[in-house]
């Protein structure tokens, strides 16, 4: 059993529910993601500050904004790593300067002006370890954002920050496009995650692993729903997707990231 804790800080800024988690070490802490908005970037530094022990480093799981955006305010004046797998890092700086014109004019200076990357690489399976506390990652390569991660708490009793690989009953983005890569890696994650696992997703509620497969239920029945839409209409085609989806997850929950998605996926399939 660990003698780590861990505290879930739930974010809803800008109306978009993110989870980010901090790992409470016997003289220290680490925090697992950084939420999207400046403030609950700060709010998330003040969490971690509560708590009394010094920031030891952040690892950043996902190349999407809502889980970097707002490291600039938990790391402000302080000299601490930030990890992420090589992939994930490049593809944040890659990917930011369009992140900066989509998501300025929706949120304005709640999307902060600068912001901060990682800037300590990992490889595939590899420890970090911040004075007692230790993570193990897991690359996933292109999933529900084009490189995903998940960590696992070493020494721990099955806890793992599975990040966008699932959400729990939260509406999805897939408007990146990688749905294949997506459920193979699912089929990676049942195959290789211990029996009794706590997953800690990037959205919703700590779960077990069945929710593996309620994730792989909602990406199959989008890719349905979108090709078998009549696109001979597109708003009538975009209203049958979202019923049918509603379907399957009665909820409003990051609904609107659903709907950014149908577009999108529909060109990709070729439905349109």
């Amino acid at each position: 059993m660990s003698s780590n804790l861990i505290h879930r800080f739930q974010a809803a800024g800008a109306g978009t529910p993110v989870n980010a988690y901090i790992v409470e070490g016997r003289s220290g802490s680490a925090v697992i993601d950084s939420t999207l908005t400046v403030s609950d970037g700060r709010a998330l530094r003040a969490r971690v500050d509560e708590l009394g022990k010094p920031l030891l480093g952040v690892v950043i799981t996902h190349a999407h904004p809502d889980h970097y955006g707002g490291l600039v305010e938990l790391v402000r004046d302080l000299d601490v790593p930030v990890f992420a797998t090589s992939g994930v890092a490049q593809v944040i700086r890659r990917d930011d300067p369009v992140k900066e014109q989509i998501l300025r004019p929706m949120f304005g200076d709640e999307w902060a002006p600068q912001r901060a990357f990682p800037n300590h690489a990992v490889a595939d399976g590899e420890l970090v370890s911040l004075d007692g506390i230790s993570l193990r990652v897991t690359d996933l390569g292109p999933n529900e954002s084009p490189h995903d991660s998940i960590w696992a708490l070493e020494d721990s009793d099955r806890q793992v920050f599975s990040a966008d690989l699932a959400y729990d009953r939260h509406h999805c983005y897939l408007a990146d496009g990688f749905h294949q890569e997506w459920l193979q890696n699912l089929n990676r994650a049942r195959a290789g995650l211990p029996a009794g696992v706590t997953l800690h997703p990037g959205h919703g509620e700590p779960c077990g692993a069945e929710v593996l497969d309620w994730q792989e239920g909602y990406i199959r029945t989008f890719l349905a729903a979108v090709t078998n839409a009549d696109w001979s209409d597109a708003e009538d085609a975009r209203a049958a997707v979202i019923a049918r989806m509603r379907e399957y997850l009665p909820s409003d929950a990051l609904q609107f990231l659903m709907e950014l998605s149908i577009d999108p996926v529909a060109s990709q399939l070729g439905a349109r």
